[in-house]
């Protein structure tokens, strides 16, 4: 009898689970491939929670009057190689006239919420829902933030960012340092940041002698400076200017926390 075993081509007896075991245990390229991987999206996560926390340490560093922030537009003006006027002054360097006029043109509660007016917000939400036109609920604080951290434009990502930041700052910087870091980063027209640049500009006096008029007329100019401009105002501007004044000069009980 012959004996055919081992002639021809031999195969190899591989039990199941034999198997099973060397088909699970994956090739090293793929493991480092997926090692790799899994580094660059932790890495990825680490970079934006670091970007996310970034402007709450900011405002503790802001915190002390002998920093002076500047505010994310005034970099982009940088970044473009463009430059700006910025001229630093405290608040008291800068005329009451001003503060009032700002205070009743855009936050009118600014001494009595923390950050975030929850009425007005309330109210636009609602508006929202009921698929109405929306207005305006930002606050000076989150004015202020959106100034230093943010951008420009209408998006719930930007609100949403927004709110937060405007109550951490709300906390930690007292309602005269919001005032004058506000005052100080605003924007006032082309490449033209802060109080004193503006009052220089548009009226050719420092901050500290703006008239009631010409303050209500720079802070009737905030929302849109590029087609508000304060030295030239139209028949609209000067009506909006007449009541913000007017407001302005009976502000009294609102002004409190900036002037006790």
């Amino acid at each position: 009898m012959t004996d055919n075993r081992g002639q021809g081509s031999r195969e190899v007896d591989i039990t199941p689970q034999q198997q099973i075991e060397e088909e699970e245990v994956p090739p090293v390229a793929a493991w480092r491939r997926r090692l790799r991987n899994h580094t660059v999206v932790r890495r990825i996560t680490i970079g934006v929670i670091a970007l996310l926390l970034l402007p709450y340490a900011l405002i503790i560093l802001y915190l002390p009057p002998f920093v002076h922030p500047v505010s994310t537009l005034m970099l982009s003006e940088l970044a473009l190689l463009r430059g700006y006027d910025r001229r630093w002054v405290s608040l008291d360097e800068i005329s009451p006239n001003i503060v009032r006029s700002v205070m009743m043109s855009e936050d009118g509660q600014f001494c009595f919420h923390n950050g975030v007016d929850w009425n007005q917000m309330r109210g636009v939400m609602e508006d929202a829902l009921d698929g109405g036109a929306t207005r305006g609920a930002s606050t000076i604080p989150m004015q202020t933030v959106k100034n230093l951290f943010l951008w420009n434009g209408r998006s719930f990502i930007r609100k949403g960012l927004e709110m937060p930041l405007a109550l951490a700052a709300d906390f930690v910087w007292s309602k005269r340092r919001i005032m004058e870091i506000y005052l100080n980063v605003a924007e006032w027209g082309p490449g033209i940041y802060g109080i004193e640049a503006a009052a220089q500009h548009h009226f050719k006096v420092s901050a500290s002698k703006l008239s009631s008029r010409q303050a209500a007329l720079l802070a009737v100019s905030l929302p849109n400076p590029f087609t508000r401009i304060a030295s030239k105002p139209t028949r609209n501007m000067l009506r909006l200017a007449a009541i913000v004044e007017n407001r302005a000069r009976r502000s009294g009980g609102y002004i409190k926390c900036v002037y006790p």
